[in-house]
């Protein structure tokens, strides 16, 4: 027996044993895949696993990271956050693979069908409320929804269920006894209280369920931090700030944007939430992978800024949570999660 190869082959086993574990849903574009890229600039030793839904969007997003960092150890794993039998058995899959996952990074959504008021936008673009109404889209946006086969509103499923069950059958791999595991949900600066409301959580009877769906993420990670943080597993929410991504530009026809573009280069130098670029938007998100989950405060958001002259920095923002509605948010996912299992929409033990 070769002693010395042995040894190689145990050293090599430890250190990739000792390499933090990163995942990103919704990798393979946008946010998503600046964050990937990003992150690997920043620790090029960790092992990125890219989530995604369409394989062949990841493989070519795989293949570009690998072009501009050679060697790096990437996975591919497929995942459709708005598919509940998808999420288990992917789920199934990251505990085979993973003895720990140190980074979990929710960043997959969906803003289905989005209506665009042009009265509403006319009205507003020669008054005050012209920043924050790019900002947050408050009064310019509404979307349409449907069920999906296990019978959830879409945008809910996909933007706050799956990503909660998720973290339920993840919680082997992501709550370990003196190992600190962090949870990153990408929101939006469109999470707005009065779009969500607790008698309504999905908001099936609404026209605003994209916003209503970040608010209830921000209530979510608030919640996870109060049951989580004793096990080792901290919850933070990021706004990317205003991004130009391929849901963004699903908003407008293409025209629309031509005239926009130059006013909002404009806006910008009056406002730091014009992130505009994925690069920019992700600032926060990977902020975030630089600090100590222990230190981060779970009732602050982190947003990602962009000066007027392009610096980007990070600003903590005081959600507007109760904190008493987040618990019963988090009670009402539980009972959801039960009444999916008593029904055979979910198999198995969440851990």
């Amino acid at each position: 027996m070769d002693l010395s190869a042995v040894s190689r082959a145990g050293a090599v086993a430890a250190a990739a044993a000792a390499r933090r574990v990163v995942m990103v849903t919704g990798a393979n574009g946008g946010i998503g895949l600046a964050l990937c890229e990003r992150i690997l600039s920043e620790d090029d030793q960790i092992h990125l696993c890219m989530a995604c839904r369409n394989m062949q969007k990841a493989e070519a997003a795989k293949s570009e990271l690998l072009l501009s960092h050679p060697g790096v150890d990437i996975s591919l794993l497929k995942v459709d956050v708005g598919n509940i039998n998808s999420v288990i058995k992917a789920a199934k899959e990251i505990k085979k693979r993973y003895q720990r996952l140190d980074y979990l990074y929710l960043n997959a959504g969906i803003m289905p069908f989005p209506h665009f008021s042009l009265k509403a936008f006319l009205s507003g673009l020669f008054s005050r409320k012209i920043f924050s109404m790019f900002a947050t889209g408050e009064g310019l946006l509404t979307q349409e929804d449907w069920l999906t086969d296990d019978g959830l509103q879409q945008v809910f499923m996909t933007n706050v269920f799956g990503h909660f069950l998720l973290i339920r059958n993840l919680e082997p791999v992501l709550c370990q006894a003196g190992c600190a595991s962090q949870v990153v949900w990408t929101t939006s600066s469109n999470a707005r209280k009065s779009a969500f409301s607790l008698t309504d959580y999905q908001h099936s009877q609404g026209q605003e369920s994209y916003s209503s769906s970040k608010y209830a993420t921000d209530l979510l990670s608030v919640a996870l931090n109060k049951h989580y943080n004793i096990q080792g597993l901290f919850s933070s929410v990021v706004c990317p700030g205003l991004v130009m991504t391929n849901l963004t530009y699903g908003i407008l026809p293409p025209f629309f944007w031509t005239l926009l573009t130059p006013i909002m280069w404009l806006i910008r130098v009056f406002t730091n939430t014009f992130t505009l670029s994925p690069y920019n938007g992700s600032e926060a998100l990977v902020w975030l992978f630089t600090q100590k989950p222990e230190s981060l405060d779970p009732l602050v958001k982190y947003c990602s800024c962009t000066s007027g002259l392009g610096n980007n920095y990070v600003a903590p923002c005081k959600m507007d949570i109760d904190v008493e509605v987040a618990e019963i948010f988090y009670q009402e996912l539980l009972k959801l999660e039960s009444k999916m299992k008593a029904n055979n929409y979910i198999t198995g033990d969440h851990n």
